[in-house]
This record gives C-alpha cells, sequence and structure tokens, in this order.
C-alpha cells in the first residue's frame, strides 16, 4: 500500500520569487535529472511568467501545472499552453523515466516490463 493517498509535488518554479522548488522525497534522484528539472521550470517560467509545478497523481501519472497571478499582465497564457505541449513532446522520456520511478519507488509497483520500454 502506498504512503501517498493524494498528489505530490515533485518540483517547480516561480517567476515572482525567482525560486525554484525540488520536493526533498525526490533528492535521490540523479544529479543530471534534478538539473534538467531545475533548468526546464526556471526556462518555463522565465519565457512565458507565472508559476509550473510537475505533479504525480495518486496513480503516478505525471501533470504540469501552471498558474500566475490575477493580475500578472505579463503572463503568456496562450505561450504557456504552447510551451507545456512542447515540453510534453520534447522530454516524452524524460517524463517516462519519472513515472516509473515514482510508480517503482514511491507507489509500490513492479516494474512492468522494463525490457520492451529499452
Amino acid at each position: 500500500m502506498s504512503r501517498y493517498q493524494e498528489d505530490v509535488t515533485l518540483c517547480g518554479a516561480s517567476k515572482y520569487t525567482r525560486k525554484y522548488y525540488l520536493n526533498e522525497d525526490f533528492e535521490g534522484l540523479p544529479e543530471d535529472i534534478k538539473k534538467e528539472l531545475n533548468i526546464l521550470c526556471v526556462l518555463f517560467t522565465e519565457d512565458v511568467g507565472g508559476t509550473i509545478r510537475l505533479v504525480f497523481e495518486e496513480d503516478g501519472e505525471l501533470r504540469i501545472e501552471t498558474d500566475a497571478d490575477e493580475n500578472d499582465i505579463l503572463y503568456d497564457e496562450i505561450g504557456s499552453a504552447l510551451k507545456v505541449k512542447q515540453m510534453q513532446k520534447d522530454k516524452r522520456e524524460l517524463f517516462q523515466a519519472l513515472r516509473m520511478y515514482y510508480k517503482v519507488f514511491f507507489l509500490g509497483e513492479e516494474p512492468e516490463d522494463m525490457e520492451e520500454e529499452e
């Protein structure tokens, strides 16, 4: 049985606070993955503004959430949606690996046909 019964934030960044956050539960990720997530989130907020969060859902799926302050006239909502779609396409393998990592190490699931994915 998983100890996680709700959504879990992997990481996020904010243009407003100029900070990046990595959930301490994920400190065990390889350094290159942590750096890639940092760059991904920070570049996103620098490009379109607002905030971004990568969140694992209860079933282990990875969701990208973006938001902006109501009065932020510089936030590019259309650009944000387009950038998320591009990110999902360009970082597909990274996101698949993160989902696998989360399902195995946090949800306690058995790796599914790992040989087929390689």
